[in-house]
């Protein structure tokens, strides 16, 4: 007589018994990810490289600080130091203002910041408002003339044009010895309008459209809307803009026949940079002894790059996002 077999199941064959039985491993800890690693995947650098890195980088922070610091000790020596020292002083040791004196009491430089403040607060405000319409123009698509215009603007970024027809151009205008000779031919920039553009489209359309419902029309939308929405970009272009008009000297050595009507940066480079003699009627009071070249020449220096200085650090946390912004949809 055959006995049959009872079949064993596989979770019964499986099951383990008391001697079997292994302790459960504790959970492993969270890796923690070092902070100084960097880029992810890159190993972090070693105390040499860092050592090594800081200094090139203190290096070059000496290499821009110590000019600036060495024209501002030089405008601030007094005359016996500049003598001793044969030019230039790194630290002056009776700090003075003989120089700033000599210079703003001549008047040639006093006439020369003048006009460059001028040039530039008026350039600006044009620039800013000519390429601020221009862009908005551009930037809607069914906007009158929008395609050839638009080419124009591209081309003149390619092809400028050269300074004798330039010239002709503004002795036909009859704007030789004028202060417009140093706004009109720069006043709109293609890449500045290019960038205002941008920004222009990347506002969204339907914000646009319920603007014209309510019943504004296009000049309310760009005041009201679209420019509190491009602030920092506008800020950015019109810094752009300032700086183009401070330091240009170019439009003034062809188009400016009086000294008088010299903006600073052409005083700069007739005096400074081609080293002419400045004379007792450019500098000091009549009959009054003039400070050394250099302390005079460092002077001016700081004169030109003062207001520069001043404006910028109030549109600088502007910089990166009005730039970006605007360049990266194009």
């Amino acid at each position: 007589m055959s006995t049959a077999r009872l079949p064993t199941t596989p979770a019964a064959a499986e099951v383990p018994g008391p001697r079997d039985r292994r302790p459960a491993r504790p959970p492993r800890a969270p890796v923690r990810r070092r902070i100084d690693a960097g880029i992810p995947g890159q190993t972090p650098a070693s105390p040499p490289w860092r050592v090594l890195k800081s200094l090139v980088i203190l290096l070059c922070c000496l290499a821009v600080i110590l000019p600036f610091l060495t024209v501002l000790s030089t405008s601030l020596a007094d005359t016996a130091q500049v003598n001793e020292a044969g030019g230039f002083v790194l630290w002056p040791d009776h700090p003075s203002l003989d120089s700033y004196e000599a210079i703003l009491r001549g008047g040639l430089v006093t006439r020369a910041m003048a006009v460059s403040i001028g040039v530039t607060v008026v350039g600006t405000a044009l620039s800013l408002l000519s390429s601020v319409t221009l862009a908005y123009g551009l930037s809607r698509p069914g906007s009158f003339g929008h395609k050839p215009v638009l080419m124009i603007l591209l081309f003149s970024m390619l092809f400028a044009p050269g300074v004798i027809p330039s010239y002709l151009l503004i002795k036909q205008l009859h704007l030789i010895n004028s202060y417009w000779a140093l706004i009109l031919p720069t006043m709109v920039n293609a890449f500045n309008v290019i960038v205002l553009r941008s920004f222009f489209q990347s506002i969204p359309r339907e914000l646009l459209d319920a603007a014209r419902i309510d019943g504004a029309n296009e000049l309310n939308i760009l005041t009201k809307v679209v420019m509190p929405l491009s602030r920092a970009s506008i800020a950015v272009v019109g810094l752009f803009y300032a700086v183009s008009y401070w330091n240009a000297f170019f439009n003034a050595l062809l188009y400016m026949n009086e000294s008088a009507k010299w903006p600073m940066q052409l005083v700069l480079r007739t005096y400074v940079v081609n080293n002419a003699a400045i004379g007792a009627g450019e500098a000091s009071a009549a009959g009054a002894p003039l400070p050394p070249s250099q302390a005079l020449q460092a002077a001016i220096i700081v004169l030109s790059i003062v207001p520069i200085v001043l404006v910028y650090p109030f549109l600088q946390r502007h910089m990166n996002k009005g730039v970006m912004i605007g360049a990266v949809k194009g």
